[in-house]
């Protein structure tokens, strides 16, 4: 008896609470309807992403192996072109994921590192933020091409770095390139919101 007591006062205690957050979320909501609907469609958006990637696309796709190939390829197309002999590394199956210079160890090019995540990333934030559809359908793609374009520049480099300066691999591929990728996003997302959107937005 005394446990149930406890329990309806725990409840009888954070009701009004409850009941104060709710109606305060709402108040935010109507007076803030572009933001609150910004912030809820990219979070839903985000973690649809997240769940259907985890648990259905990573490993019942080949999605990112393809992603991780063309990034191989034409890495080594590119490098080959500028002069540079590449290593010729075996990758079982039809599909590679390794890469390098003569005269470096060669490099793994990850699931972590292929830019899915990024793609998804920028691609929320266009379908939350306010603007034309029209817009958005041509933009989406012009996005996820320049930021997969950016991370080829990456990956170069980084083949590059290794036979040249790899001691200082891990830093510029944990932080220097992961912060210009990241900024090329941003400005994405800038030249989106304020270029093409502008005073319609938020």
């Amino acid at each position: 008896m005394r446990r149930r007591k406890t329990i309806n006062r725990q409840r009888h205690k954070f009701g009004p609470i409850v009941k104060t957050i709710v109606s305060d979320m709402t108040k935010a909501a109507r007076e803030n309807g572009p933001l609150f609907r910004f912030l809820s469609v990219g979070f839903l958006g985000y973690l649809a992403w997240h769940l259907a990637y985890t648990f259905y696309l990573r490993d019942h796709t080949l999605m990112d192996e393809y992603v991780i190939h063309n990034l191989v390829v034409m890495s080594e197309w590119t490098m080959t072109q500028l002069g540079w002999d590449v290593l010729d590394l075996f990758s079982p199956g039809a599909f590679r994921n390794r890469l390098g210079l003569v005269g470096g160890q060669g490099l793994v090019v990850g699931v972590s590192c292929d830019g899915m995540a990024l793609f998804a990333l920028f691609s929320i934030f266009v379908l939350a933020y306010p603007g034309r559809p029209l817009h958005k359908i041509w933009y989406m793609p012009l996005g996820v091409a320049t930021v997969h374009f950016a991370n080829y520049l990456r990956v170069m480099a980084l083949m590059w770095i290794q036979v040249y300066w790899p001691e200082s691999l891990d830093f510029n591929h944990h932080y220097t390139f992961t912060v210009l990728v990241y900024g090329v996003i941003f400005l994405l997302w800038y030249i989106w919101a304020v270029k093409i959107v502008g005073d319609k937005g938020i």
